[in-house]
Order: C-alpha cells, then sequence, then structure tokens
C-alpha cells in the first residue's frame, strides 16, 4: 500500500495533462525571446499559455506576468507596488496579521529596510479581517493593501472584492496571494477589483517553479530582477517553455473539473472532520464554520494537550503525510502565527494539524487517517505529560 497524502495545501500531484504538456516541450529547443524560428515558435508556446492561464482567471494576456513561483509573486507585488508609491510619498503598506510569510516577510523587510510605516489588520476568531480596523488604516498615505484570498492553514476566505474597493477610495494599490485559492474556487481578477493577484501552478497539478502575477495594464510596478526585460519590464529571465506549458494545461483542467471537485472534496473534508470527531471527540476545528466561507479541502484541527509535531511524526511512520501549516516554514519548531492571530494560545497553536485534501484525495485516504489517528493522539499525549 502507498502511502497517504493529506498535504495538497503544501503542493499537489501534477495531473497527467501537465506531464504530457511539459514533456512535448522539453523535446523542443528554443529561447522565447530569440527572433529565429526556433524563437519564434517557443515564444508561441509561451503566448497561447499565457492567453489560456489568463482566460481562466478573469484576466487579459497583458495581465499576466509570469514568475518562478508564489513567493517571487508576492515579492514582486509588495515591493514593486510599495515603491512606485514611494516615488509620490506613500509610504504605508497595509496587511493582515494571517498572511504567507513571502507576503509577511516582504512586508517586515521593507519596514526595515525601506522606510515603509507597515500596519497589521487583526482578524476575528475564525480568521477573517476585520473590515472596520482597515477602513480606519487605509488612508492617503497608504501605497499598498495586501490580504491573502484564502488562508493557506485555516482555509478562510477574504472579503477581497470589499477590500479591493476600500483601497481603490484612498487611491492605494490592492493585492491578493490567491495561491491556495486559484483552481479550486471560483477567482475573477476583473469581477475582484483587485490591482494585483498572485498564484502558481504546484498548489492546481502543474509544476514546480512557475507562478504568475495579474498586474492591470495601467499598473506600473518597479522591477525587482533587472535585465533582460522580459514580462513588460517588471520580471527579467529566460520563460521556461515547457513549464508555462504545464502549467496552462494543469489549470484548464482545474478549471474544466473545478465544479464537480469542488463538491467532491467539500464532502471529503465533511468525512474527515466527522470522522476524527467520532475517534477523538475533544478535537478542536479551526477556521470558518461555513462551507461558503472556506476553502473545500484543508481541515485545520487542534488536538489539545498534545504536541503536533508528535502526532504527525506518529502519522508519518504509519505511512500517512500531512503537515503543522505552511510548507515554507517547515523544520522550524514554531506556533503557528495565524492561529495565534486568531486568538489561540502559544500551547493550542502548537497543537494543530492541518490536513489537506486534492484531486488524488480519496475516501479510502481519510479511513486510513481515522484509523491511525487515534493511536497516535494516545502516545503524542502521553508523551506531553511527561515532558
Amino acid at each position: 500500500m502507498g502511502r497517504i497524502y493529506l498535504d495538497h495545501a503544501a503542493t499537489t500531484p501534477m495531473v497527467p495533462e501537465a506531464v504530457e504538456a511539459m514533456t512535448r516541450e522539453l523535446t523542443r529547443v528554443g529561447n522565447a525571446s530569440s527572433l529565429h524560428a526556433s524563437g519564434r515558435s517557443a515564444r508561441r508556446v509561451v503566448e497561447e499559455s499565457r492567453e489560456a492561464i489568463a482566460a481562466q482567471v478573469g484576466a487579459s494576456p497583458a495581465e499576466l506576468i509570469f514568475t518562478s513561483g508564489g513567493t517571487e509573486s508576492d515579492n514582486l507585488a509588495i515591493k514593486g507596488a510599495f515603491w512606485s508609491g514611494a516615488q509620490v510619498g506613500r509610504r504605508q503598506v497595509v496587511t493582515s496579521t494571517i498572511e504567507h510569510h513571502a507576503v509577511l516577510d516582504s512586508v517586515a523587510w521593507l519596514g526595515h529596510s525601506g522606510s515603509a510605516e507597515v500596519s497589521h489588520i487583526p482578524v476575528d476568531p475564525a480568521g477573517r479581517v476585520d473590515l472596520s480596523v482597515l477602513a480606519g488604516t487605509v488612508d492617503t498615505r497608504t501605497a499598498l493593501v495586501s490580504v491573502m484570498w484564502a488562508n493557506n492553514e485555516v482555509g478562510t476566505l477574504q472579503p477581497v472584492r470589499q477590500i479591493a474597493t476600500l483601497a481603490r477610495e484612498h487611491g492605494a494599490i490592492s493585492h491578493s496571494d490567491a495561491v491556495q485559492a486559484v483552481g479550486h474556487i471560483e477567482v475573477d481578477f476583473s469581477a475582484s477589483e483587485l490591482d494585483l493577484l498572485s498564484f502558481t501552478a504546484h498548489k492546481l497539478g502543474g509544476p514546480y517553479g512557475i507562478g504568475a502575477l495579474l498586474a492591470r495594464r495601467e499598473l506600473r510596478l518597479a522591477p525587482i530582477l533587472h535585465g533582460g526585460g522580459q514580462e513588460r519590464d517588471v520580471r527579467s529571465g529566460t520563460l521556461d517553455v515547457a513549464a508555462t506549458a504545464g502549467f496552462a494545461a494543469a489549470l484548464e483542467i482545474a478549471t474544466k473539473k473545478r465544479v464537480e471537485e469542488e463538491h467532491r472534496i467539500r464532502q471529503l473534508r465533511t468525512e474527515l472532520v466527522n470522522s476524527v470527531h467520532a475517534a477523538v471527540p475533544w478535537a478542536v476545528v479551526h477556521g470558518a464554520a461555513a462551507e461558503d466561507d472556506r476553502l473545500p479541502g484543508i481541515a485545520n484541527l487542534g488536538f489539545p494537550g498534545c504536541s503536533a509535531d508528535a502526532i504527525l511524526m506518529l502519522l508519518d511512520a504509519a505511512g500517512i503525510d500531512c503537515s503543522t501549516g505552511a510548507a515554507c516554514s517547515a523544520g522550524v519548531s514554531q506556533p503557528s502565527h495565524v492561529l495565534i492571530a486568531m486568538g489561540y494560545s502559544e500551547a493550542d497553536a502548537r497543537s494543530a494539524l492541518r490536513f489537506s485534501l486534492g484531486h488524488s484525495s480519496t475516501l479510502a485516504d481519510v479511513h486510513a487517517l481515522v484509523a491511525a489517528l487515534p493511536e497516535a493522539v494516545r502516545r503524542a499525549k502521553a508523551a506531553a505529560a511527561f515532558a
């Protein structure tokens, strides 16, 4: 029996269509910036991929900038928008307390090194941004407002359109990290009224190492990479032709199957949560309660009195993959900043595990977890009593 994979929010397996598209392009040669026939052929693949991806997220192809992934997209959005705003005297950056570290650390760096005035907006116990505090914070000093579309640890969705509207009323740029959202729920860049939106391929069945930043055509971002002037002169570097093709193929499949898969994954999550509660009645569910207020596939569960690291390793030994939070923080033993921002204690934050479902998840996976979990929790709780 193979391993049970319940960490799709960290990365999800590539779909066959993406593998096929990439394999086809890996056998060809040509730099998409070259003027000869091979270069033009490569450029055609890139531009067709750009058109296909943009169409699936409600954007114009001219608004899509290819990057190396979500982290680079967030960095380009935040630093590029701040530096552009600073040129006209706007030095405030506003974000939430539960952002991914690609956002939080970029904002912190600007505060330390770029003389940005940083404001963090609190969230309620479900992880939803306090709009009244946001409204009282954004003003004519604000260069950028960045709030994620969906949280990567608890799955809570944010009112991005209201946030974008509020930013625009004050002349500020709005950005959302939609890495967890694109391909899993409906995301329409045009309808969102956002100025900037980040997403990546490997969270939706595509390859590692490629992502995208959507940026309104009238927006002028300061580049963070300089060189050949590719991608609207804000993201220089030779384009990965094969990866763009894989990205486009994966997103096309995810979009085509999204409604059906969203329903299936929500049912699996409900079964997971209910089964865990039946096996471990004192487990605590974190995040928004209503289905429409959260991602379909993320279940963040706390096991008070236990170390989540201990449970994770015991499940790992049983052949089950899950996580204690963002994969980008793996290897660093620290409580979830998301749960602490939601009002939980450090001890509660250290007791939480994230189980995330995706396109390869099955009911058998859920049953395998529930069969192994009670013993893992019992052993972790016993170990904590002697710590």
